[in-house]
């Protein structure tokens, strides 16, 4: 730091009256000093940018900004202030500067422990002696530094005391940790599972810990002597404990805190550090002996900081190291030192900031939230350049009857009405005001934590890795009157759909009698050869059909897939994960969604050649831990006490599809496909034969099913969603029940030119598009998106369909700090079983709840979409009138 903390001008520890109580300079707080390091992310990519050199050379020869190891780094260092309001000033001065000269050189500035983003091999380190023998010397430690921290100094002028109070503060440096945590994520964008792994990639450093047992200024300087002569460290700068003497200036320094975004959480951590100081240094003055802190217990301590932040259990070194809530340790720490942040001026401020900061949560768990949104590590990236750029958190309500207060009244609203709960709702939104946002966001970071130790992840396009399938505590409720609609629609639908994939890979009919134009189907993406594969059956086992909301009662068809249709698996997850961690919403009788892969186990053997198979001959199909629905497949078959097996554990032998089990083998009858059947196809089994040739050779001797079927892919197709209605009427001799969204063909010039005409109005689709790939929803593009869509569809008019812009539905979600709206979608599963002469259709009891990032009407899983607890009602309820009077608040208070 560039300060000069001797005032007076006095000699080390006699520039200070002392009073009564202890404290130095009677009525005056310590001097404050704050060192803040900064990534620097590129404003375009979001990833580490070396980009300090260049931004050093623009701020000019101001002693505020230097250099660190890492060029992607930069270090600020504050004034020297005595009280918290000019520091918070300073900070902000001084972020507002190197913001504003970052976005000169192309970045943004980032405090956080970590950023998602980055390639370390290509971050250089800065060009100096020191940092080069540091690189030389210990490699990884130094490649792989690429970790942002806040330093707080307090200034203490005698050596020896700040040698002692550094020995007695140690037992209450992890809750101060716990408070800053904001480094969830490694370099790679992998979710580490702690809050702050920025602490354990720089504990690996050779000197680093709580303290470093030395109680004594020569003390201090003799240890750090013999660490010189041992060459472990190359100088004293690399004395790294979590709180340490300095030598340049009479201070002692924390060190133990990750960077901050947000201004507040400094000002907290550095009010309580003072007083912190003060309290120790008063009982080191008055001869009461320290905290004993066993080392274990004090690295567990700072262990657990890092894992749990504030969302989990602290170790409270003061109640013999028992597991305590943090916001229960974060208080006693607070009101143990308020005689000292009373004597600072601090104590209204100190008292505010740390009840604001238990409510906001920690940064790690906002970024956590900002990733499940909508699964793009780039809004991680955002959400941190702007609370740095700001200096503010997100806002949080002060209590939970505010959680509606930003709740905005617009469209269609399932569960609320002019700010009133629908009558299924009552209940349920009580009981989530109930909790609040500080107990939604517990039980939130509950649900994350379950999910990862039981795999529950989902694999987001355009990432590399899977993350938390994202479940919102506010469950979705389906009426049993809309349920019975919706069952009814839908099993019409699949059989109408089953008769066209039977009919279309053999009679034609309906081409023949002019219902589906042939080009149609030449044009299909998914209508192959292999289609012709599968007999005259059931070819639709089970099908997912996405359903959307736009009023009470009304719902719609917005897509159908018939290939590989995932999500049941993960809407029993939902119901396990709120049955076991909100029981407060006590659900009425629902569907019972266990039953799934019971009834899924009765399809699969239905379509086995001749209707029935033993448990070891249906399997369940998987590219394996690669696909991301992989946790899904797992548990489906675990469910049913099936085998998942992968291509590469099956092969062909004597025309039939088998799998070894121990020493024998056994054929395959059923195969519940759940991977692209290109894929499948093109894969090699156990014995290096492509199975192609073999596989289609079994279905057609009639040795084997595939559920669903090779060729499905057709009825996926957007220009055949077109006609499923005359579907309905052609094969079934009925209308449809289900309506569906009106729809344009582009290969039709007549149709294709009302869609030109019309198209920042519509939503346009290809008709080969998945997971949202693709779509454009006019009212919200941009005009140049528009004309971009223009072109494309102008150039290719038969790769694209039109529709309406359905209003969907919106649904409370918790964002970690209020309910607030989100579009939702409803994945509803049917299955299809030969009966005789006759199909049978049956509705899964679980449906899946897709919840949409904020302000986007494209929902799905793939683009990173959440999900909710889907209430399906057994029976319709009766619900008593509103209470007259009170508003949505005062009933949920009431």
């Amino acid at each position: 730091m560039q300060i000069d903390l001797n005032p007076t001008g006095g000699g080390a520890g006699n520039s200070h009256l002392v009073n009564h109580d202890g404290r130095d300079s009677v009525g005056k707080p310590r001097h404050l000093g704050v060192e803040e390091e900064f990534h620097l992310v590129d404003q375009t990519t979001r990833r580490l940018a070396p980009r300090a050199p260049e931004l050093l050379e623009w701020l000019g020869a101001q002693g505020h900004y230097v250099a660190e190891m890492q060029q992607c780094v930069i270090e600020v260092n504050s004034a020297v202030v005595s009280n918290l309001s000019d520091l918070g000033k300073e900070l902000r001065h001084h972020r507002k500067v190197l913001s504003r000269a970052a976005r000169e050189v192309g970045a943004d500035i980032v405090a956080a422990g970590t950023v998602p983003l980055a390639l370390p091999s290509e971050l250089p380190i800065t060009s100096t002696a020191r940092y080069r023998r540091m690189l030389a010397d210990y490699q990884l430690l130094a490649r792989e530094q690429l970790i942002c921290g806040t330093q707080i100094h307090v200034e203490i002028p005698d050596r020896d005391e700040a040698a002692a109070v550094a020995q007695r503060i140690g037992p209450e440096l992890p809750t101060l940790l716990a408070l800053s945590t904001s480094s969830p994520f490694w370099a790679d964008g992998v979710d580490t599972g702690y809050s702050s792994v920025r602490t354990l990639v720089w504990s690996r450093w050779p000197t680093t810990g709580l303290t470093s047992g030395t109680s004594s200024a020569a003390d201090l300087d003799r240890l750090t002597d013999q660490l010189l002569a041992t060459g472990v460290i190359s100088d004293p700068g690399m004395m790294y404990f979590d709180v340490r003497v300095s030598r340049h200036v009479p201070t002692l320094e924390l060190r133990i805190c990750d960077s901050c975004p947000d201004v507040d959480t400094i000002l907290l951590v550095a009010g309580l550090y003072r007083a912190l100081v003060e309290r120790e240094l008063a009982a080191h003055r008055a001869g009461e002996p320290a905290l004993e802190l066993p080392a274990v217990l004090g690295r567990a301590a700072v262990w657990r900081a890092a894992r749990s932040g504030l969302e989990d259990d602290l170790v409270d070194v003061r109640a013999d190291g028992q597991a305590r809530p943090a916001s229960e340790v974060v208080r006693r720490l607070v009101d143990s030192l308020k005689p000292w942040l009373e004597a600072n001026g601090d104590w209204e401020v100190i008292d505010h900031l740390a009840t604001s900061a238990l409510l906001v949560g920690s940064s790690a768990a906002r970024q956590r939230r900002a990733l499940r949104r909508r699964g793009r590590l780039t809004d991680v990236v955002d959400l941190l350049a702007a609370e740095t750029a700001h200096g503010v958190a997100e806002p949080a309500p002060a209590s939970g009857d505010e959680l509606l207060t930003e709740y905005p009244w617009a469209g269609y609203d399932e569960a609320l009405s002019q700010g009133k709960p629908r009558p299924p709702y009552r209940d349920p939104i009580a009981a989530l005001v109930a909790l609040g946002a500080k107990g939604l966001r517990s039980r939130d970071q509950a649900v994350v934590q379950l999910e990862r130790a039981d795999g529950v992840t989902f694999k987001v396009t355009g990432r590399d890795e899977p993350q938390i399938f994202p479940l919102d505590l506010a469950p979705r409720i389906v009426t049993a009157k809309d349920w019975a609609h919706i069952t009814a629609g839908c099993e019409q639908r699949a059989k109408a759909l089953d008769l066209f994939l039977r009919d279309v890979y053999g009679p034609r009919s309906i081409v023949h009698d002019g219902i589906i134009p042939d080009e149609v189907l030449d044009r299909a993406p998914g209508y192959r050869s292999t289609g012709r594969v599968a007999p005259n059956t059931v070819r639709a086992h089970v099908s997912g059909l996405d359903l959307v909301s736009s009023g009470p009662g009304h719902w719609q068809v917005l897509e159908d897939n018939l290939r590989v249709p995932s999500g049941v698996g993960y809407a029993m997850s939902n119901r396990y994960l709120m049955r076991k961690l909100m029981p407060e919403l006590a659900p009425p009788a629902l569907l019972d969604s266990r039953e799934v892969p019971g009834l899924l186990l009765e399809t699969l053997a239905a379509a086995a050649p001749g209707g029935v198979a033993d448990l070891e001959e249906i399997v369940l199909l998987s590219s394996g831990p690669s696909d991301s629905a992989w946790p899904e497949h797992a548990g489906l078959a675990r469910g049913m006490g099936v085998q998942v097996v992968t291509p590469e554990q099956v092969w062909l032998e004597g025309g039939h599809l088998v799998r070894g089990v121990g020493e024998r083998t056994v054929p395959i009858r059923v195969a519940y496909v759940r991977m692209d059947e290109d894929m499948l196809l093109s894969s090699t089994g156990r014995d290096g034969t492509v199975l192609r040739a073999g596989l289609t050779d079994a279905i057609l001797r009639n040795r084997l099913r595939l559920a669903n079927a090779l060729g499905n892919g057709v009825a996926d197709d957007k220009a055949i969603y077109c006609f499923v209605p005359q579907m309905v009427r052609y094969y079934l001799g009925e209308e449809p029940i289900m309506e569906q969204v009106p729809t344009w063909l582009c290969a039709e010039r007549d149709q294709c030119e009302e869609v030109l005409s019309r198209l920042g109005d519509l939503v346009t689709k290809p008709i080969d598009g998945f997971g949202g790939m693709g779509v454009l929803i006019g009212p919200d593009a941009s005009d140049e998106q528009v004309q971009q869509r223009r072109h494309e569809i102008m150039a290719n008019p038969e790769r694209y369909i039109a529709q309406e812009v359905v209003n969907l539905s919106t649904h409370p979600t918790f964002d970690g700090a209020y309910l607030r709206p989100r579009h939702v979608d409803l994945r509803v599963f049917v299955h299809l079983r030969e009966r005789g002469a006759t199909t049978e259709a049956i509705t899964m009891p679980a449906a899946l709840t897709r919840v949409g990032p904020p302000g986007n009407k494209i929902v799905n899983s793939s683009a990173g979409g959440g999900s909710k607890d889907t209430w399906i009602l057994a029976d319709d309820v009766q619900y008593p009138p509103p209470a007259s009077g009170g508003s949505t608040r005062e009933q949920g208070a009431n």
